[in-house]
């Protein structure tokens, strides 16, 4: 489709577990390098990067010999503590290849429902993008639960997005973006380019993970468009195969969904 990306300055990019995993369930080194470079670039041509990112417990895998298949929650929480040590060491040396600063930025539910807390984080992330340092935020998966854990990281990158006020919010996922079922199981499949306005229709037609290695799925996504949209921040999603087409989105043409902003929304 095409749109007009070029003017949005401050942006979040979400990147899941499907994007930065083989199908084995371990980090995908070489498109995180790929993901790096262009998240570098976009950051040199003057835009605010901010990225969420999965990962964590893919990366704790591969250090402590779990296999995904038979983790436990507390094995889990385990595998993200190393792996969270491993993943932000991967991109702090791959990012200082190309004379960028990141910061690590852990979010809990606590932190996102206590205002004062929120407020901080917020503070936070304006005060490392006004240094020109890309913050790199995730859920702290080792402290949080299933009673208080903040969701999906779809989830997460709407929330960091509303706190950040940011223009864009980027969803990288396994599929190129909404469609009116299952395009895995319905070769019939309609895709959807533009999302005016998130009603009951739209809704609908979220179902399912996406793939095993995430925890997302469509109608998560849906969710957090809603989310975003109805406090004046867009968002677009789109296949994260190759990272190549964050240079498509701001190019003004890509693959993929993109959902409106609503106007007068109260941020």
């Amino acid at each position: 489709m095409k749109i007009s990306t070029e003017n949005f300055k401050r942006i979040v990019i979400k990147v899941g577990s499907s994007t930065l995993t083989h199908n084995s369930g371990y980090i995908n080194i070489r498109k995180i390098e790929k993901i790096v470079s262009i998240l570098a670039d976009l950051h040199n041509s003057g835009k605010d990067v901010i990225l969420v990112s999965s990962g964590a417990v893919s990366c704790g895998l591969a250090k402590i010999g779990f296999r995904r298949e038979t983790l436990t929650t507390e094995q889990k929480q385990a595998a993200a503590a190393v792996g969270q040590c491993q993943l932000i060491d991967m991109y702090a040396r791959r990012f200082a290849d190309f004379g960028t600063n990141i910061a690590q930025i852990l979010l809990t539910r606590g932190v996102i429902d206590q205002k004062d807390r929120r407020a901080h984080a917020s503070t936070t992330i304006k005060i490392l993008l006004e240094q020109g340092i890309i913050p790199i935020v995730n859920e702290n998966d080792t402290i949080s639960d299933e009673q208080i854990n903040i969701g999906s990281n779809d989830t997460l990158a709407a929330t960091v997005a509303v706190l950040s006020n940011a223009d864009l919010l980027i969803n990288m996922s396994d599929v190129d973006g909404l469609y009116d079922s299952d395009p895995r199981s319905n070769k019939d499949a309609k895709f959807i380019e533009y999302v005016a306005e998130i009603d009951d229709t739209i809704s609908s037609f979220g179902s399912g993970a996406g793939t095993a290695r995430g925890t997302g799925g469509m109608t998560a996504k849906l969710e957090s468009a809603k989310y975003t949209t109805e406090r004046g921040i867009p968002m677009i999603i789109c296949n994260g195969a190759d990272p190549e087409i964050l240079y498509d989105i701001f190019d003004g043409e890509f693959v993929g969904t993109y959902f409106a902003a609503k106007e007068n929304a109260n941020a």
